[in-house]
């Protein structure tokens, strides 16, 4: 916009005068005297008061046109948060419906879910990322403080999504690959699962020691009823229910990374565990500072229109 400055000079200067046809296409009564205003005017005109002003807003308006800004104080707002890595169990076991939820017997995935949703709903300035795992485990959502859409990949996930088995190991490196690139005092791992690791390439406990080296808390939860089934609406135990959860392993990940073991065996004590790790100490980190801008065009846009505004009232004024 500044290199339109010289443009109106270039108008006047370079370009070739108007010719003047041999006959008139218009005649006008008063056309002579307009003759001698144009011929009494010509470069003269060019240095009157009046023009002046009016090169004078057509700067003012190219500089307000080019938007001066002017940077303000850095400002470096403080965010406190923490970042969660969420590891949910998707497989064939989750399918058991020995839950109650809203009076209602749903199945492990379904409880899971909705109290995951109410988990991810109190959280403010967090940053949670979403691991599934059946035969293998997959990044859903990385660390991101979009909520909505972690919750709405949570809400999409099905039983069988990941396979039928359970792969702990192979998911909590996974977890680990994610969060390495945070701070060591922010790289936390809630692992949700019903049964014992039957799948994937490495070894829960080995697994667990690279989370060590790696600076990774892991709060493990073994998520699962009694084993019971509903006959004639009383309570019969399930042969061999009860000894899927390998709670052993998961209290020793747990206590090898500095977490803690959790048993919900059902929505309301899942609730409960979720509650407390909310209130683990959040971390206050610094947010990237940012320099606030703060345009200044309307000055020289009001230079520009009270100039424009006297020069056109300057010839007026001469006649008066």
């Amino acid at each position: 916009m500044l290199l339109a400055l010289p443009l109106p000079w270039f108008a006047r200067w370079l370009l070739p005068p108007v010719r003047h046809a041999s006959s008139a296409a218009l005649r006008a009564p008063f056309g002579d005297r307009l003759d001698r205003v144009a011929h009494a005017g010509g470069r003269a005109a060019f240095g009157s008061r009046a023009n002046w002003l009016v090169w004078l807003a057509w700067i003012a308006l190219c500089v307000a046109a080019a938007r001066p800004q002017q940077l303000g104080d850095a400002v470096q707002p403080p965010q406190v948060g923490r970042d969660l890595m969420l590891a949910l169990d998707l497989s064939g076991s989750m399918r058991e419906p020995d839950m109650e939820l809203g009076g209602n017997t749903v199945d492990r995935l379904t409880a899971a879910k909705a109290v995951l949703a109410d988990f991810l709903d109190r959280r403010r300035g967090d940053r949670v990322g979403l691991i599934v795992f059946g035969r293998r485990a997959y990044a859903l959502t990385p660390l991101t403080l979009d909520l909505a859409s972690v919750r709405q990949q949570l809400e999409d996930s099905v039983i069988g999504l990941a396979g039928q088995e359970t792969a702990i190991g192979d998911t909590i490196a996974l977890a680990t690959k994610r969060l390495r690139g945070q701070p060591a005092e922010q790289r936390v791992l809630v692992l949700l699962t019903d049964g014992v690791n039957t799948a994937g390439l490495l070894e829960p406990k080995k697994a667990a020691e690279i989370a060590k080296a790696e600076g990774v808390r892991i709060h493990t939860i073994a998520f699962g009823g009694e084993g019971t089934m509903s006959l004639f609406g009383l309570p019969v135990p399930m042969p061999g229910a009860g000894d899927e959860i390998d709670e052993a392993t998961l209290r020793e990940i747990a206590s090898s990374t500095g977490g803690r073991f959790f048993r919900a065996r059902d929505t309301a004590q899942l609730a409960g565990i979720y509650a407390e790790i909310d209130r683990l100490e959040p971390i206050e980190r610094p947010g990237q500072a940012v320099r606030p801008r703060i345009e200044r065009y309307p000055w020289p846009l009001g230079a520009a229109f009270a100039l424009a505004l006297l020069a056109f009232a300057w010839p007026q004024r001469r006649r008066a």
